[in-house]
């Protein structure tokens, strides 16, 4: 049975779990939940999530939510296949899951909130964004950055020279906050700037910057 991914074609959650999936090379059916129809708080739908949030996958009767833990599953499930997201030997494990925390803990707060009052917010509400909280929030994230940028003048990647899941989990806010919100807070620093374009380049992720499709597996 094909592995079932429900998502919203936009959602940066269901983005990086499309992408691990390609970088993986395994097949997958995507069936769109319409968060603006509100889908994502039917009862079905939330007796597969139960807080009514995009995506989960049906991994032949297995399910799971969160972004992180599917993309993990997935990594681990197929190891043998595609790129190696996850290192095994124990010292190489040991610095993923410190760039993965990072990830998950320095920069995703401050770019996610970026993203939705520069981005969504607006989108939603009609109100336009409140530049003087985005600069502020593009200072902390600057200020996170630096320190990338003295990893990545070290090594090819955050966790060593091979990429992971630590790597490519930047991407769908990098993406936005890149190439649709202005900053340059990428571009500003010169290791953090080669890293986001080698990754960006990759085809796993050419496949879904644009949204998740039904035809992208």
């Amino acid at each position: 049975m094909v592995l079932t991914l429900y998502g919203y074609t936009r959602s940066t959650c269901t983005q990086r779990v499309a992408m691990t999936l390609l970088e993986k090379g395994v097949p997958f059916k995507f069936v769109l939940v319409d968060l603006l129809k509100g889908e994502q708080k039917a009862p079905a739908y939330m007796e597969k999530q139960p807080f009514g949030q995009v995506p989960y996958i049906d991994d032949d009767g297995f399910i799971l939510y969160e972004s992180r833990p599917i993309a993990r599953y997935i990594a681990e499930k197929y190891a043998g296949q595609g790129e190696p997201l996850i290192p095994t030997e124990l010292k190489a494990k040991a610095l993923f899951e410190q760039a993965f925390s990072i990830e998950n803990f320095n920069y995703n707060p401050i770019a996610s909130k970026a993203v939705f009052d520069k981005l969504v917010k607006p989108q939603l509400t009609g109100i336009p964004p409140d530049q003087t909280q985005f600069d502020t929030l593009m200072t902390e994230l600057g200020t996170k950055l630096n320190v990338y940028d003295q990893i990545l003048a070290k090594q090819k990647y955050l966790a060593g020279d091979q990429v992971t899941l630590a790597d490519l989990s930047h991407l769908p806010y990098a993406e936005l906050l890149h190439g649709k919100a202005g900053t340059k807070v990428f571009e500003e620093r010169p290791n953090v700037l080669r890293w986001l374009n080698e990754l960006r380049a990759r085809p796993s992720w050419q496949a879904v910057k644009d949204g998740v499709v039904a035809g992208t597996a």
